[in-house]
């Protein structure tokens, strides 16, 4: 398969979660000279499920990471494969818990994307939904910034925003949003089958979105600046979503 219809996985961490789990990993780029002990590791990896491994210089490995820090090993995978929303309700019953899912209302920032679902496997979400239009693409940058977890968490590519709250809320959750003007979070009973929707940056939800939440909640801000960034809020938000379960 040539290289241009891979997606690339670049850096070390993000390679060899990559190679643990059920992604399809086509070629290992391995940088000439890069050493340490977590690339043996990856070699063995590779090798333990038949993906070939070519040395290569440098500087090919720098124009096909663009700019990302690659540290001297990379992977070219099979694109993505988005879930579906029967998939992350399996996920949950097969865990026997109360749906957890995070959605991300018309997110931009590869930053913030990563960020969020790499939050969202530490916190135990079962799957993240995303909108197919004005969302980040699932790209190399994300899958680096959340250092392998979107290997493990199933995302699912959603049309309709508020259809899509409407089923979810006929399937049994509670749908809690994420905005400046809401009640205190721990003020707020998220311990069920929850929905958490994480509004864009900037704009925060959108206002037919925010209608159609069951709740909206905010985080108290007692420093200088009015708000936490996208990434930082939802996890503050998931946590507490971990802590109430623990709690009930």
């Amino acid at each position: 398969m040539a290289e241009q219809n891979n997606d690339l996985i670049a850096g070390r961490n993000a390679v060899s979660e990559a190679l643990r789990s059920q992604r399809s990993i086509n070629k290992i780029l391995l940088q000439e000279g890069a050493h340490g002990g977590s690339l043996g590791e990856i070699i063995a990896l590779a090798k333990q499920k038949g993906v070939p491994v070519e040395t290569v210089k440098a500087e090919k490995l720098d124009k096909l990471a663009k700019g990302l820090r690659h540290q001297g090993v990379a992977a070219l995978a099979a694109p993505i494969a988005f879930r579906t929303l029967d998939d992350v309700f399996a996920c949950a019953a097969e865990k026997n818990e109360e749906p957890f899912i995070l959605l991300l209302d018309e997110l931009q920032d590869p930053q913030n994307v990563g960020a969020l679902i790499r939050s969202a496997d530490a916190a135990g979400v079962h799957g993240v939904l995303m909108p197919r239009r004005r969302s980040c693409p699932l790209n190399a940058v994300v899958a680096k910034i959340s250092a392998g977890a979107v290997e493990y968490v199933p995302v699912v590519q959603i049309g309709n925003i508020a259809q899509t709250i409407e089923e979810l809320k006929q399937r049994g959750c509670w749908v809690v949003g994420a905005d400046m003007d809401g009640v205190d979070f721990y003020a707020a009973n998220m311990s069920g089958p929850i929905v958490l929707v994480i509004g864009a940056e900037g704009r925060g939800l959108g206002r037919l979105v925010k209608q159609k939440c069951d709740d909206v909640v905010s985080i108290p801000m007692n420093g200088g600046v009015n708000s936490l960034n996208a990434s930082a809020a939802g996890a503050v938000l998931m946590y507490e979503v971990v802590r109430q379960r623990h709690q009930f």
